[in-house]
């Protein structure tokens, strides 16, 4: 059976435009992968611990030496890793705040970023074979041609942790000029609209169909 894992970001319900972009993209992928799983990580409602002295202390011991305190501060990342390692495509799907992704992401990427699990001893990744789209709404717009592109560190940031755990086939879904929609200027379907040509394509092409 295909898996999708879903990274939920926004704090904002239904007002997120990052959401709705997922929701249109969970339709698209349920309607290319009849009878695939979805799995739903929604941070806001994980509310992920922060790294801690006991968790590094726990993340840097090697297994035969964990104790059983240390085992359980390694668990809910030990259960995030096995929900990413279990799915063939992994949508992240975040609103970018001053130009990076909201701390709560940035937890996630902490707990599933692991030695000899995703990351190997030598620095090379261990998570193969796998599609990941990320889906993005930012106030500002930083694709090609745009005066401030080298704004785009949400983009880049998560490109390169996908790639450093092994993901190197990653789509970028940018909802650049989301403000429209809050500042009431343009509707959220008008918005969307616009995007979903895209979303469509990332839902429905597998890591299997992409010629190298």
């Amino acid at each position: 059976m295909t898996k999708l894992l879903v990274v939920e970001t926004s704090p904002r319900g239904n007002a997120s435009i990052s959401r709705q972009m997922t929701r249109y993209f969970i339709e698209q992928w349920q309607t290319a992968h009849t009878g695939g799983e979805v799995i739903v990580r929604d941070l806001c409602e994980s509310e992920l611990p922060y790294v801690s002295a006991d968790w590094l202390q726990a993340y840097f011991t090697s297994p035969p030496q964990l104790t059983p305190k240390m085992k359980e501060r390694l668990s809910l990342s030990d259960k995030l890793v096995a929900e990413l390692l279990a799915a063939d495509h992994i949508v992240i799907a975040t609103p970018v705040y001053n130009y990076n992704v909201p701390a709560a992401l940035k937890a996630w990427v902490d707990h599933i970023v692991r030695k000899g699990l995703t990351l190997g001893f030598d620095g090379q990744g261990l998570v193969k074979d796998k599609k990941a789209t990320v889906i993005l709404a930012s106030g500002g717009i930083y694709t090609e041609g745009s005066p401030i592109r080298e704004r785009d560190i949400a983009t880049r940031y998560l490109r390169l942790i996908l790639n450093v755990i092994g993901i190197t086939d990653v789509t970028i879904v940018a909802g650049g000029g989301a403000k429209v929609v809050d500042l009431q200027e343009q509707t959220m379907d008008a918005f969307l609209a616009k995007l979903q040509p895209e979303i469509e394509l990332a839902a429905k092409t597998d890591f299997s169909s992409k010629v190298v």
